[in-house]
């Protein structure tokens, strides 16, 4: 493409250019790119680690996976011969004795070596779920990737494949990624953390579209990462309650009784529009006129208005709100470093939930929520037109 001399420095083409590029490409729509693109890249960081050499006992100690001296269990005598005696498996799947042979090296080996671990791709290939469960190849990359290291284990990597594939396909390969996270092993941390960053925190956000096949995916994969204990309690009821992306399986995945002892909760600050008081000086005839707030840099968290609590709440269990004009309460939930939205001036993850929808007919207006909600930093309104008015915000939970 040929450039006319001094585009680079006509402000003019250049903002023609900007405003061409988010013609084409939404902010939201640029926004999931880069998401898939940061996840694509983790994923290909994950699969390519199997090239490498095995580490040194050494550089394993310092890892964690053995103490300080203790020999590579990958290069223990049964194990140094398992990876020709998958192959011979994968070529001669009809002969017992082969199979035989390379399932009694696999019970034999506490942690089979990475190239012996790479063959767990070729093993679901031969051996697809869709043929059942008992073929003698589907048992042996059962065992494979139960004794596989997380960073070499092709179930937990299939686990995050499959969550990207139903970010961009049709449909969610629901059968074959349960059986991946429920034969992981050692990745299994690994998977349902694919898991948590695919699927669960971008539900827990109101500014993100989240596909079907993904929310039916991550309400069929919760629950077994839960059980072992690998999610984070906050950010999953923060999923099920986001009105954004209503996920069922989360929500009775998520379900406790409400606790009796909960009661309006009194911001300990409040930003955003002035006078913002108003909005909590149970006045019904006083209020804030949301709807002409500036939109800042911080708008994903503080909309036009923040009630921000500190300590965080225990428990969010409902909010009621009078307004005239439609708009929304999202709930900013901190979450573990790296889960989630970045608030740089507070030094904390996030995500934001919308809890409540309002129409704003001038009458009070009650949003329970499906599940309480943990470790609630604030609340943040939301308005959809520029004459929102919010008169009077309740929050009701518990300390």
């Amino acid at each position: 493409m040929r450039m006319e001399p001094g585009w680079a420095d006509n402000p003019r083409s250049r903002l023609e250019s900007r405003s061409l590029l988010v013609r084409r490409f939404p902010l939201r729509t640029l926004l999931l790119m880069f998401v898939a693109l940061i996840a694509f890249g983790r994923l290909w960081c994950v699969t390519h680690q199997e090239e490498a050499p095995s580490p040194r006992p050494g550089r394993m100690a310092q890892a964690g996976n053995a103490p300080a001296g203790a020999p590579d269990p990958s290069s223990a005598p049964e194990c140094r011969t398992l990876e020709r005696a998958l192959e011979s498996a994968l070529r001669t799947p009809q002969d017992t004795r082969v199979l035989d042979e390379a399932r009694q090296q696999l019970d034999a080996c506490r942690q089979p070596p990475v190239r012996a671990c790479a063959l767990g791709v070729a093993l679901d290939a031969r051996s697809p779920l869709s043929e059942g469960e008992a073929t003698p190849l589907r048992g042996l990359l059962a065992s494979l990737c139960e004794h596989c290291p997380p960073a070499a284990n092709s179930c937990a990597r299939a686990v995050g494949q499959a969550l990207l594939n139903a970010a961009v396909g049709p449909n969610a390969d629901v059968a074959s990624a349960k059986w991946n996270l429920e034969h992981a092993g050692p990745g299994l941390g690994g998977a349902c953390a694919s898991l948590v960053q695919l699927g669960l925190a971008p539900a827990a956000q109101s500014d993100l579209t989240v596909r079907p096949p993904v929310l039916a995916l991550a309400g069929e994969l919760a629950p077994h990462c839960s059980q072992a204990g690998f999610l984070d309690d906050a950010l999953l009821r923060a999923a099920a309650v986001n009105l954004v992306a209503p996920t069922p399986a989360l929500v009775a995945l998520a379900a406790v009784p409400i606790p009796p002892e909960t009661s309006a909760m009194k911001p300990d600050r409040i930003e955003g529009t002035e006078p913002s008081f108003q909005a909590f000086d149970r006045d019904e005839d006083t209020g804030v006129p949301v709807g002409k707030a500036l939109k800042t840099k911080r708008w994903e968290a503080d909309g036009a208005l923040r009630a921000s609590y500190a300590p965080t709440l225990k428990q969010l269990v409902s909010v009621r709100i009078r307004a005239t004009g439609p708009g929304t309460v999202r709930a900013i939930v901190r979450t573990q470093q790296g889960v989630g939205l970045k608030d740089p001036e507070k030094d904390f993850a996030f995500v934001n939930p919308t809890v409540c929808r309002f129409t704003g007919t001038g009458q009070w207006e009650q949003c329970p929520l499906q599940v309480p909600l943990r470790d609630v930093d604030a609340v943040s309104v939301f308005p959809e037109r520029a004459d929102t008015e919010l008169k009077e915000l309740e929050v009701h939970g518990a300390r």
